[in-house]
């Protein structure tokens, strides 16, 4: 494994980190949440990326009661990251960035998570109803009191970092570090829409999600198959992939994707993910899975070296 400083920040995370949407606490069960967490310790991996909404909490308990409890790990060794922003209840003040949400959020994640810090918090959205400057407060007195390590954010326009910070500058306080945009072969519009430079501009390091755009890039649903124990068979967790496993020119794309993967010798997956990391401002990849081999796969995308025609070669299938 390979271990990248977040941004111009000195934490450093794994290149290939563990996310929990749509799967622990969720569509995955204990023991193989556990199998798989275990072996992504044992490869290197230690940045795994959480968040209150997933599952209405039970990720974070999920990954809680796993680090803790069954592998009795010591905190220290893995960094772990989580978010708060979307209505976690139907009272009103349930939702958004305001202080009183950021602050009961972040307890509630603490206590899910069973420790007495998180490494990275991040905004999950931007809250246009909570003024930016009560937002980055927030989030620098959380860190003054030693429940959070550093704050970041997740999907924000390039405006919205602007001026958080240029609220941060003014007033002196802790900036975002980080930011969590979608970003894949397929959704690579971070590089052209201001996200990517305003956070190179800040020294913000980027932990990208779906960065096999929900296991397209995987080349498992090559003409358009769907395996039964894949995530697009499953009506739960589906509805962010139907359209794209029935896109026949993506489809084709894919394939074609694939055969390059294997001219160097690598998978789909990992040539995708090496994509992803190409970018030095790239931090991390943050990867699912649902089996441990998957994880050790995705692994291998970290030794691989993406030279100028390999990205050409990419760009021309994807164009």
């Amino acid at each position: 494994m390979k271990y990248r400083q977040l941004g111009k920040y000195g934490i450093r995370l794994s290149a290939i980190g563990i996310g929990s949407w749509l799967t622990y606490g969720m569509s995955i069960n204990d023991k193989t949440a556990l199998n798989c967490i275990k072996t992504a310790l044992d490869n290197g991996i230690i940045f795994f990326d959480t968040a209150d909404i997933y599952n209405k909490g039970e990720a974070e308990l999920s990954l809680g009661r796993i680090f803790f409890d069954e592998l009795k790990i010591t905190r220290e060794d893995v960094v772990i990251a989580s978010k708060c922003f979307w209505p976690m209840s139907q009272n009103p003040n349930d939702q958004g960035l305001s202080r009183k949400h950021v602050f009961e959020s972040v307890h509630k994640s603490l206590k899910r998570l069973k420790t007495d810090y998180i490494d990275l918090y991040q905004c999950h959205r931007h809250d246009p109803n909570t003024p930016m400057e009560e937002i980055c407060r927030s989030f620098n007195d959380l860190i003054l009191q030693g429940k959070l390590l550093y704050w970041g954010v997740s999907e924000w326009s390039a405006e919205n970092i602007d001026e958080a910070a240029a609220v941060c500058e003014k007033y002196n306080l802790h900036r975002p570090v980080s930011n969590q945009p979608q970003y894949s072969i397929i959704r690579p519009q971070i590089e052209t829409n201001g996200v990517m430079a305003a956070c190179e501009k800040y020294g913000m390091g980027e932990v990208v999600w779906s960065p096999l755009a929900q296991g397209l890039l995987s080349g498992k649903y090559s003409g358009g198959n769907i395996p039964k124990d894949s995530r697009a068979a499953n009506d739960k967790v589906n509805h962010f992939i139907k359209d794209s496993v029935s896109n026949s020119e993506l489809l084709t794309q894919v394939d074609k994707f694939a055969e390059l993967a294997r001219s160097i010798n690598a998978t789909p997956a990992q040539l995708a993910l090496a994509w992803c990391l190409r970018k030095d401002n790239i931090t991390s990849a943050i990867t699912s899975a649902s089996k441990p081999e998957q994880i050790i796969e995705n692994c291998g995308a970290a030794e691989i070296d993406f030279s100028p025609a390999l990205e050409q070669a990419v760009k021309e299938i994807f164009s």
